[in-house]
């Protein structure tokens, strides 16, 4: 089976969603914002060559017009190692902790085989954003206001930023929501995450492009962001029986009826995310290495991937 190629998705007059299929492992979406003056994204690609297509269709799609800002939503490398592809003068903006996320993470100098195939980024080096905020601020691409906006406290991470257009109600979500596969909140937060769907429904967007799968729009965007909130309620009530019999998150998971969520993409997320339900529940932090390996032993192997 071939996996359709990106594609650059007009969403309203001068922006756009960087789509790539099938929004697994590693393949995230991005975002452009058009102004008179120059050119916004919302986030880069996870390698070199996957950053420089997305660039490519972008220069295509805006006359080569400049790109002044790129927003990083979070520190993820699929969002974030293909920084360094963009122009020098390109002012980058992210979350102060996503900064921090992204300087200390050790995956882009090598990524661990808990994937297979092992991601090859390609000549992709550390950029940090030149500018944070704590809590928000509003940029602007020719007329187009962009307010840029954390979710209050810790969800898909603990650095998240998302990027929202009131003219056009036009969000882009980062990896507060995942489009028909499985959301991940192991550096975040299960409740953040699921208060975090609230906060986004109440921006009443009718456009919503997310970190990982198919653009939303209308009727979809609810739907999707109510599947979101059943997931996450299940993980909780999965963690909570769990602790009660002195289960690890790994026999939890082993344990687990995922119901109508086993045939999403990317399940084995489930171990990730019970890792982090435990941890907020002693007030601890997650083991990483350990949260990945138990991830591999649940589904039997390394975790899939296409880049």
């Amino acid at each position: 089976m071939t996996t359709p190629a990106a594609q650059l998705q007009e969403l309203t007059p001068g922006t756009y969603a960087w789509v790539q299929p099938d929004g697994t492992w590693w393949i995230n979406n991005a975002g452009v914002v058009a102004g008179d003056d120059g050119v916004l994204l919302i986030d880069t690609c996870a390698t070199a060559a996957r950053t420089t297509r997305f660039l490519d269709a972008v220069r295509a799609a805006t006359g080569g017009a400049p790109i002044k800002i790129a927003v990083n939503t979070h520190q993820h490398g699929d969002h974030t190692y293909g920084n360094s592809l963009l122009p020098a003068e390109t002012v980058i903006i992210g979350h102060e902790r996503m900064r921090e996320g992204l300087r200390i993470d050790p995956v882009i100098d090598g990524c661990p085989p808990f994937w297979q195939p092992v991601p090859d980024w390609g000549p992709v080096t550390r950029r940090l954003p030149d500018v944070t905020t704590s809590s928000g601020l509003t940029v602007h691409a020719g007329g187009r206001r962009v307010e840029l906006m954390h979710p209050g406290g810790p969800a898909h991470t603990t650095g998240d930023l998302v990027a929202w257009l009131p003219a056009e109600r036009l969000l882009y979500s980062g990896d507060l929501v995942f489009s028909g596969l499985t959301p991940l909140v192991f550096m975040g937060s299960v409740t953040g995450a699921l208060a975090a769907i609230d906060w986004l429904a109440a921006l009443g967007p009718t456009v919503l492009v997310p970190g990982h799968g198919p653009v939303l729009a209308g009727p979809g965007i609810e739907r999707v962001l109510d599947e979101h909130r059943r997931y996450y309620r299940l993980v909780l009530a999965i963690a909570e029986d769990a602790m009660t019999r002195n289960l690890s998150p790994l026999e939890a998971a082993n344990q687990a009826d995922l119901g109508e969520f086993a045939g999403w993409a990317d399940a084995e997320r489930l171990v990730l995310n019970l890792h982090r339900a435990y941890a907020d529940h002693s007030g601890g932090d997650i083991d990483l290495i350990a949260a990945f390996t138990d991830a591999t032993a649940w589904l039997g192997g390394p975790m899939a991937t296409s880049v």
